[in-house]
């Protein structure tokens, strides 16, 4: 064979893997996509992440996969996504933690700030400030003038130091500037079950977590730790109406991927989770539970997030908490 023909033989196939490459490049997602809950299963942050993946698989036609990583107050998981190929294939559902454990926990495996990339908020759940309904204060006045009665005789419960309900607590001691005494436990249902057991009377408690049992009477919700009422709770007053501001607590959960994954393929999945969340059975899963949608697009999402690391970075500050 000829000099001349095995050149032309060589680029011409050259040029036949061109479109190929660029065929390959396009034609994303080829495979499926894992989504790693930084949480057990059980827990809002898998619920949700069930609730969405199956609509997403729909819109980018492959499955995704569910795979709980929990440990960590959500480090494990989030370690092993920031270590991730930035590829969009692996992603990530976060909760509260998020935005606690950059300042609660100085030395992370990764530097959140620059290891992830926000895709969406699936959902929004207020905290309710709640009492025992045996006890003593029928109000947010009530319960902060017995406090100021008799500093640090109050006793309030959380699923444990540094969780969002902890620092949603101390966020209302310090904008209500009054003292009690926290009582960790490892986890929010024996927390809740002492609060309506009576022998710690004050919790600031997940609305999915505690809504049947607040309309059962099992607990007395005060007030709503969110910026509006929640329909859920018509008749409960805001924080902010009950005298107390700038003291707004959610549990929410997020979406993340890597930082570095192409803009291309963000968009893809952006666009994957809004027509998985405008479904009206899962609008209708979520408000079931009291929890809302976030509305608003990547810049309100970003800043969003923003807003929570600075809000509970200040809590933790001027609270001097540290993780057991």
């Amino acid at each position: 064979m000829s000099l001349h023909i095995k050149i032309s033989l060589l680029a011409a196939a050259a040029l036949c893997t061109l479109p190929l490459s660029g065929h390959a490049q396009e034609a994303w997602p080829s495979k499926p996509i894992t989504l790693v809950v930084t949480y057990p299963a059980g827990g809002a942050a898998d619920m949700l992440a069930r609730l969405v993946a199956p609509r997403m698989s729909a819109t980018l036609g492959q499955p995704v996969v569910i795979e709980n990583r929990g440990g960590g107050a959500g480090q494990i998981g989030a370690a092993v996504v920031a270590r991730s190929k930035p590829d969009g294939y692996t992603v990530m559902v976060d909760g509260g933690g998020y935005a606690i454990n950059p300042v609660l926990f100085p030395k992370l495996p990764y530097d959140t700030a620059k290891a992830f990339t926000p895709i969406g908020i699936l959902g929004l759940f207020p905290l309710v400030l709640v009492v025992t309904p045996s006890y003593g204060a029928k109000s947010v006045t009530e319960l902060v003038q017995m406090a100021r009665s008799t500093p640090g005789s109050i006793s309030y419960a959380s699923p444990g130091t540094g969780s969002t309900q902890h620092l949603a607590a101390e966020q209302f001691l310090q904008q209500a500037k009054v003292q009690m005494v926290h009582v960790p436990y490892k986890g929010g249902s024996p927390a809740m079950a002492d609060v309506m057991g009576g022998h710690v009377p004050v919790y600031a408690a997940n609305i999915g977590s505690s809504l049947s049992n607040m309309k059962a009477g099992k607990l007395r919700p005060l007030a709503v730790m969110a910026s509006r009422r929640s329909p859920s709770l018509p008749e409960v007053p805001t924080l902010a109406e009950a005298g107390v501001a700038n003291a707004e607590a959610y549990e929410w959960n997020g979406m993340f991927v890597p930082a570095g994954v192409p803009p291309a393929i963000s968009a893809k999945l952006t666009e994957a989770l809004k027509s998985a969340l405008e479904a009206p059975e899962v609008k209708d899963k979520i408000a079931s539970v009291g929890g809302e949608s976030f509305t608003g697009g990547s810049a309100e999402v970003t800043s969003f997030i923003q807003q929570q690391v600075q809000r509970m970075g200040k809590v933790v500050r001027e609270g001097n908490i540290r993780p057991e």
